[in-house]
């Protein structure tokens, strides 16, 4: 019960217990960073309010463009990819999207590695294209195909390596250099490579993007995204149109890809082992007529592999032969044990997905049925007893 009539004391306790004088001590030690949720930013005098600018990370503005949780993750993404700067987006997609309408503008043009990420084709297709953004595909194993599509408004050329789905491993060097010398910026989806298979702006870049849902995170948990440069004015271009986006992560998604990093390499390392066991004992099958592994010689882009990496991920696509129909590779996939059906990669469960490669890149009727395998962190032998004891739903 309050005092008197006015509730003075609920109304002491109610202001006490927002306006606590209690503060714990600065220093804490421990081995995960700390976790900070937070919207308002609160300054110390109006003059740290006046002076506080949220371009740089000399102090905090508001949550949304940055709190010490997400700013050590930034931190840690940059020395992942060998660069400086790092923004946060809340999906590969959208930090795909930050990196399109802070460099493209009415009248300009995109060039797309023909085996792009689809989500990333279809924004150029629609949302771009409303914007007056052109853009056309190339072929990322020909660079001088690309340096003769360059043109007066081409301002931005994307790499992917490895390509999405079919895996071909693009000549990075000679298409880089093709558009330095036209200058031409570069952004490249590193997801596949994540940091490790090898290093991007060695490759010469300018952007490097990664969808830290995918090895970064590595618990099928998360969505986020990373924009990572090493020029300071492209980064504050790139920045800018961030802040205008409203762009930002929330603190515990930030918590979990901090937590995950420091297992990274080791998960990358098992996975890229699992894959190559499995796509070696597909190589030995009948049914199919071609592994689409970067790692495999006769695969797209294998030299191209082989001069610049020293690792790959877990994941690799088979092509059936052109015999087994549709309904009989979706039979042998619903066979399926260990493997599930799902998009992503990079998570501890191993995963499948069905493409028909004339659907996915225009290509003449008669090719075989595409699956794409991302392998988890199961043992390597059970992946493979799986996929044997599904083979014969293959030809049922």
């Amino acid at each position: 019960m309050s005092e008197g009539d006015n509730g003075s004391t609920t109304d002491r306790l109610t202001t006490g217990l927002i306006h606590h004088p209690y503060q714990p001590p600065a220093r804490f030690g421990a081995v995960p960073p700390g976790v900070f949720k937070a919207s308002t930013v609160i300054f110390k005098d109006t003059a740290a309010l006046r002076a506080r600018r949220w371009q740089d990370k000399t102090g905090y503005t508001y949550g949304l463009h940055g709190t010490p949780t997400t700013f050590t993750l930034e931190e840690r993404i940059a020395s992942l990819e060998g660069g400086r700067h790092t923004l946060l987006a809340p999906s590969g997609l959208a930090a795909i999207a930050l990196v399109d309408l802070a460099l493209l503008a009415a009248g300009d043009e995109v060039l797309l590695p023909a085996n792009v990420y689809g989500p990333s084709r279809e924004l150029a297709r629609n949302e771009l294209a409303r914007m007056g953004v052109a853009h056309r595909l190339y072929d990322p194993l020909d660079a001088a195909a690309l340096a003769g599509m360059i043109g007066p408004h081409t301002k931005l050329v994307w790499l992917e390596a490895a390509g999405s789905v079919t895996m071909e491993f693009p000549d990075l060097a000679g298409l880089v250099a093709v558009c330095k010398a036209r200058g031409v910026i570069t952004a490249l989806d590193n997801t596949w490579g994540a940091g490790i298979a090898f290093a991007p702006f060695d490759c010469g870049v300018d952007i490097s993007m990664q969808a830290l849902t995918k090895y970064a995170s590595g618990g099928a948990d998360v969505l986020m995204g990373s924009v990572t440069t090493r020029d300071d004015a492209l980064h504050q271009r790139l920045k800018a149109t961030h802040m205008r986006l409203g762009l930002g992560v929330g603190a515990n998604d930030a918590e979990f890809v901090l937590r995950s990093l420091p297992s990274l390499v080791l998960r990358y390392t098992a996975q890229d082992a699992a894959a190559r066991r499995l796509a070696a004992w597909w190589q030995g099958r009948s049914e199919v007529v071609q592994i689409l592994h970067p790692a495999f010689e006769g695969a797209p882009g294998h030299a191209h592999w082989a001069s610049a990496c020293c690792a790959a991920a877990g994941l690799f696509t088979v092509m059936f032969d052109a015999r087994y129909t549709q309904a009989q590779v979706d039979a042998f996939l619903d066979a399926l044990r260990l493997f599930r059906l799902g998009y992503s990669w990079a998570g501890p469960v191993s995963l499948v997905v069905p493409y028909d490669l004339t659907a996915l890149r225009g290509t003449a009727a008669g090719q075989g049925m595409l699956v794409r395998f991302a392998i988890g962190l199961e043992a390597a032998d059970d992946l493979i007893a799986d996929c044997e004891q599904a083979l014969p739903a293959l030809g049922a």
